[in-house]
């Protein structure tokens, strides 16, 4: 883990880190710790009103009943719920607390837990969620059946990969994390991480001595006729995040696209990728185009960001060639459908994994908990919390700008993971004027400069 990423624990990973403090070090009191964590939050998101906490049978719901001790230390009315549940307790509640399931779990709840779930659900209160919210698998965030919806969840020691990743983030509403005083140095080495504004930083920058070359050359191969806008708005976003010299490559013209970004034939490109730091291959390219883009994937050896029709191009059964260069792939859920079998909606954690094993490539499966998957395993994921990228056009932008960085030289794994997080950021800024609604795609690339700034 680099130090601008958050590790996330699985059930497995977070298990063997409470053996390590319980039987190697001797620590007994992470459970009350919780408890009182989890108290602290509950009072802060309903500082009044009756407190009813619904308890399982195992550490979760042990979790609950500390917590309810310490609310009711300090001076609140708190019922405790435990089987046989009276689900008529919880009307009237001023907040609910979910101590029913722990990070373990996994399959949908039985009864009659399912039958208190629905309940807690169908109440009007706020609710807290001890460590997950129950019928959310905390390893991958897949529901498979009744799960909480919760306004906050309660993480102790560490936020949970299950937590970050839809479906199951959906659930969770705001995550806490609270220490329950295991200290550094378990063995255990998360394979998921959240992404921190820290990425940020160390990226290179123009000097004194910077040329439009040397700040990175960027070809963007796409467009045909009545496609022209997705690769404009790539090599727009490319320029924005610090390309120096940007050329769409398309026999379609492009009359919209920026005055500083050149176009060229197709009947030229092999000059543009010899000069090329890095290529966008397949935005707005069309149907038509696939025997283009498998030829020029298997040869193109400079870092590569395959999108839209490029993806295409690898449905229906063709594999991918191996590349010597980088080489990132930017689907959407359909996109990636495309390339595996699975139910990628359902189970975006594995089908991003299974993707990035399918092509040998890193895979940035697109959305609100975006997923950066390693070939390896590894798992980067963003923070998200930018609804105005659910507009045409965005994909495109984040291709150029994950490129630009690839073209300035900035190592892969770095350079994907900081152009995911720049980009929600710039989403993030575009709606400070427009609302979330007003956004288009181009207003995200009028801000990259200041989403890149720390």
């Amino acid at each position: 883990m680099t130090d601008w990423l958050e590790p996330l624990l699985d059930a497995v990973e977070q298990r063997e880190t409470d053996r390590w403090a319980i039987e190697d070090l001797g620590l007994d009191d992470l459970m009350e710790r919780a408890g009182a964590g989890l108290a602290g939050v509950v009072a802060g998101v309903a500082p009044a009103g009756r407190v009813v906490v619904a308890c399982g049978k195992g550490n979760n719901g042990g979790d609950g009943k500390i917590a309810a001790r310490v609310l009711r230390d300090g001076g609140r009315e708190v019922d405790v719920l435990e089987a046989p549940f009276d689900l008529a307790r919880f009307q009237g509640a001023g907040v609910i607390v979910d101590a029913l399931l722990g990070t373990g779990f996994e399959g949908a709840p039985r009864a009659p837990l399912d039958a208190v779930i629905a309940a807690i659900n169908a109440c009007d209160a706020p609710v807290v969620a001890a460590d997950m919210p129950s019928g959310v698998n905390g390893s991958d965030g897949t529901i498979a059946g009744a799960a909480v919806r919760a306004v906050a969840t309660v993480a102790f020691d560490s936020a949970k990969v299950g937590l970050w990743v839809q479906p199951g983030k959906a659930c969770a509403g705001e995550v806490h994390v609270v220490d329950i005083g295991i200290p550094a140095g378990a063995p255990v080495r998360s394979r998921a991480g959240l992404i921190g504004p820290g990425v940020l930083r160390g990226l290179p920058g123009r000097g004194a001595d910077s040329t439009k070359f040397s700040s990175g050359t960027v070809v963007v191969v796409g467009g045909s006729p009545g496609l022209t806008g997705a690769p404009v708005l790539a090599a727009a976003a490319a320029q924005r995040a610090g390309a120096g010299y940007v050329t769409i490559a398309s026999d379609a013209d492009a009359p919209h696209r920026p005055v500083e970004v050149m176009q060229r034939g197709l009947e030229g490109l092999d000059g543009l990728l010899e000069r090329a730091t890095a290529v966008v291959l397949g935005p707005g390219l069309g149907p038509d185009a696939a025997g283009l883009v498998r030829e020029l994937y298997a040869r193109i050896d400079v870092p590569l960001v395959l999108d839209a029709d490029g993806l295409n191009a690898f449905a229906a059964g063709h594999d991918f060639p191996d590349r010597s260069a980088p080489t990132v792939l930017t689907p959407h859920t359909g996109e990636l459908s495309r390339l595996i079998d699975g139910d990628v909606k359902a189970r975006r954690l594995a089908c991003a994994r299974a993707g990035a094993t399918h092509a040998r490539a890193t895979v940035v499966l697109k959305g609100d908990d975006t997923l950066i998957a390693s070939p390896d395993g590894r798992v980067a994921i963003s923070p998200g919390g930018a609804p105005a990228l659910a507009t045409a056009g965005t994909g495109d932008v984040l291709s150029g700008v994950i490129a630009a960085l690839l073209a300035r030289g900035v190592e892969p794994g770095h350079a994907v993971c900081a152009g995911v997080f720049a980009h929600a950021r710039a989403g993030r800024l575009a709606a400070q004027p427009h609302g979330p609604d007003g956004v288009i795609a181009s207003d995200v690339i009028a801000h990259l400069p200041a989403a890149f700034a720390l």
